[in-house]
C-alpha cells in the first residue's frame, strides 16, 4: 500500500545529470513502487531545477533499509564535521 505522502523542500546545491551538473533548487521524498529499483517499495528522492525543464532531475530509489542507512549516514557525517562547516 502507497501513502501518497510526499516531502517537498527547498535545497541549495548541485547534481551531475546526462547534460552535466546543473544547480538543485527542489527535493521530493515518497515512499511509493519504484520504476526501476528490483523492490515492492522505495524510499523515492527526486533532486531537481524545474527551471531548467525535465533533463535537470535526478532521481534515486532505495529500499528502505538502505534509505535509513543512508540517513544516518548523513546525519553522523554532518554531527562528526566542525559547526563552522556543516551549519
Amino acid at each position: 500500500m502507497c501513502t501518497y505522502r510526499t516531502e517537498r523542500l527547498a535545497v541549495a546545491g548541485s547534481a551531475k545529470g546526462p547534460h552535466g551538473w546543473f544547480a538543485v533548487t527542489d527535493a521530493s521524498v515518497y515512499l511509493d513502487h519504484p520504476v526501476h529499483a528490483q523492490a515492492e517499495h522505495t524510499l523515492n528522492v527526486d533532486l531537481r531545477n524545474p527551471a531548467q525543464g525535465a533533463s535537470a532531475r535526478v532521481a534515486v530509489e532505495l529500499e528502505p533499509g538502505a534509505a535509513r542507512a543512508l540517513a544516518e549516514a548523513i546525519l553522523h557525517a554532518l554531527d562528526a564535521a566542525p559547526s563552522d562547516l556543516s551549519g
